[in-house]
């Protein structure tokens, strides 16, 4: 089964999770209408309702709550990138102006609260004390996540398990939390819980991975994004990593500066990017990545095989197989 033939499966009901964006987010302050609509209908792949819906389904589920859940994740989801664009003065979210670039700081920042906010009271009206406890602590370990980002912006001393904590708090969770919501409500066993929970975490990792390979080999068009955006945003990532790990002196220095001086040079880039080849950077990232990939199918193990699971799965290889 292929990425869209997965959500070809579930297309009725991620219609309906886009008509509850819709319900859910109609404020009386015209602001907040505005910029939700722009960020909503921005291109968004909506992945974690797509795990959610599929996790759901591959335990029989078959009532309707997974719809508002999947609006909580999605406005969590979101509530992130508005934050994230701020702290990171990004000026371009999925190929558009971002947010905060159209409507400032203040007004990114605050709809993002706003989001938070929508998505606890949707997960309060559903009145499920273990699933309200996985989103807290989700929420709480993204915003570890976002600090520990923060604390290690430009700094080229940054390790390997430095990178997979933030990767892991920051994003994967949410990935994670999407997968054990749906066996929450489907009534899983504890052990199928805990195996979907991994099988998020495990992809989620995946995709982060993934993701910082694309934004040093992608086309612009891709992302979305400039090649090196990440580098000149001043996220030291794990191609970049290994090249530190593997250079020599004089090549860290190269790439320390390029970390550390605001202004990153073109030609700066081309050295970066040269090193990252060199001590192949990205192949060490996506091996990483494949690795992940293969151990979390291999969490459906113990689920009868279904077309949600060949679809669980497919999601699981489209993760390392996005377009270059």
């Amino acid at each position: 089964m292929q990425i869209q033939q997965a959500f070809d499966l579930i297309k009725d009901d991620i219609k309906r999770v886009e008509e509850g964006f819709r319900s859910h987010l109609d404020s009386s302050v015209f602001l907040i209408n505005k910029v939700v609509e722009y960020i909503l209908s921005s291109g968004g792949k909506r992945f974690r309702p797509l795990l959610l819906i599929l996790a759901s389904r591959l335990g029989g589920y078959r009532g309707d709550a997974h719809i508002p859940l999947c609006c909580v994740i999605e406005f969590i989801h979101t509530a992130t990138l508005l934050h994230d664009d701020v702290v990171d003065n990004a000026e371009l979210r999925r190929g558009a102006a971002s947010a905060n670039t159209i409507w400032g700081n203040g007004a990114s920042v605050l709809v993002g609260d706003y989001l938070l906010s929508k998505a606890f009271y949707l997960a309060v009206a559903h009145n499920d004390i273990r699933i309200l406890d996985v989103l807290s602590n989700t929420t709480t370990l993204m915003a570890e996540g976002e600090v520990l980002q923060l604390l290690k912006h430009a700094d080229a001393d940054a390790t390997e398990e430095d990178y997979m904590d933030v990767v892991t708090k920051k994003t994967a969770v949410l990935f994670s939390a999407a997968c054990q919501v749906a066996a929450i409500l489907g009534g899983q066993s504890r052990r199928k819980e805990e195996e979907l929970a991994a099988f998020g975490m495990e992809i989620g990792i995946a995709y982060q991975l993934a993701d910082d390979c694309l934004d040093y080999i992608s086309r612009d068009e891709a992302l979305g994004k400039s090649i090196g955006n990440d580098l000149k945003e001043g996220k030291v990532t794990l191609p970049l990593i290994k090249a530190l790990t593997e250079a020599d002196d004089d090549e860290r220095a190269i790439m320390r500066r390029a970390i550390e001086e605001d202004g990153l040079e073109e030609g700066e880039l081309q050295q970066v990017l040269a090193l990252i080849n060199k001590y192949d950077g990205i192949g060490y990232t996506m091996t990483r990545a494949r690795a992940l990939v293969e151990s979390a199918k291999r969490r459906l193990d113990c689920f009868e095989p279904t077309p949600e699971k060949a679809a669980l799965l497919a999601v699981a290889d489209y993760v390392i197989s996005r377009s270059h």
